[in-house]
């Protein structure tokens, strides 16, 4: 509730920042543009011509132009009917100045000359402003979809693991209630503690090395239980700080890809190494070619390569190769 609040505050602030610059924007133009038509550009426009009046109307005409002729033409994509009509009402607005407010009864080029800068200079820095914040709103919104499309994708794609984890741990569970059930409460302890961490903590974007590397123990020993005499696991692991963060459920989709497709007495070699914030990690395993092809070997992982695409980008490496056993290989930049 307090989250939820806190993000309907902070875009609110946006908001209401965006709406101030805005505003700042237009009363300083006016002010300059006055400040410049008055002193800078001739000494009898406060005598002379009634400058300040004119202001009123090319104010009317700037606003009418950015809240209904640009949003009108843009929406219809009418861009070249929009040049003519600008190109109209620059005209019309500098023969008005110059014949009902100045009456300086000059010629057309005369006026066009000497005035059409008036008519020109706000109609074209409010043209240029308003399709800039149109510009930087469209790109907030494609940033806000891009965002929600990547959460979402990324929610889709841990659905896909959660279910896989808790269904290998429940048969393995089954299969010692009926085999060993004096080992039976161990191993649900362990489950205990994979519905934990799945459940709740696997549901946050990073969570701490210690707490992912903790699943794997947990998990490699329930492995080791299931598959006593059958297979033997090899687990290596060195690390010299556990503070680092690290999206969940990275590793334990590749490990699980090798208990699921390695042959009957074979080793699976499992090897975590954290040194200076670069995780290495690998998992190597044998597999029948005969049985299960390459390509059935890679499906598993190509949930992970989306996933890593998505959180890590640049700063990955991820490897797979099949010559002699099935490896894959994975260093990553935790910090």
């Amino acid at each position: 509730m307090v989250l939820a609040f806190l993000s309907i505050f902070k875009i609110e602030m946006t908001i209401i920042n965006k709406h101030i610059s805005q505003v700042l924007v237009h009363i300083l133009f006016w002010m300059l543009f006055t400040f410049v038509s008055l002193f800078l550009f001739s000494d009898f426009y406060w005598t002379e011509n009634p400058f300040l009046q004119y202001v009123s109307l090319l104010v009317a005409i700037v606003y009418l132009n950015n809240f209904f002729l640009l949003p009108f033409f843009v929406k219809k994509k009418l861009y070249v009917l929009y040049v003519f009509v600008f190109a109209a009402i620059s005209f019309l607005a500098t023969q008005l100045y110059c014949y009902a407010f100045a009456q300086c009864g000059c010629t057309i080029i005369k006026c066009l000359s000497d005035y059409l800068w008036q008519s020109l200079v706000p109609l074209i820095f409010f043209s240029f402003i308003w399709i800039l914040y149109r510009f930087i709103d469209k790109q907030e919104e494609v940033e806000t979809i891009k965002k929600e499309h990547i959460e979402m994708e990324l929610k889709f794609l841990k659905s896909q693991i959660n279910p896989h984890v808790l269904f290998n741990n429940l048969n393995t569970i089954y299969s010692y209630s009926l085999e060993k059930p004096n080992e039976t409460p161990e191993l649900i302890l362990m489950l205990s503690d994979n519905l934990k961490h799945v459940l709740y903590e696997s549901n946050e974007k990073t969570i701490s090395l210690e707490k992912e590397i903790h699943f794997i123990d947990n998990y490699i020993k329930f492995q080791t239980i299931r598959t006593e005499g059958a297979k033997q696991i090899i687990y290596k692991k060195s690390v010299d700080s556990l503070v680092y963060q690290i999206a969940p459920l990275l590793l334990i989709t590749i490990i699980e890809n090798a208990f699921k497709h390695s042959t009957l007495n074979s080793d699976i070699v499992v090897n975590i190494k954290v040194e200076n914030g670069i995780l290495n990690f690998t998992c190597e395993n044998d597999f029948d070619t005969q049985k299960v092809t390459t390509t059935e070997l890679k499906i598993g992982l190509q949930n992970l390569e989306k996933r890593l695409e998505l959180i890590y980008k640049d700063d990955y490496d991820f490897n797979i190769s099949n010559t002699n056993t099935f490896t894959v290989s994975l260093k990553l930049n935790l910090q």
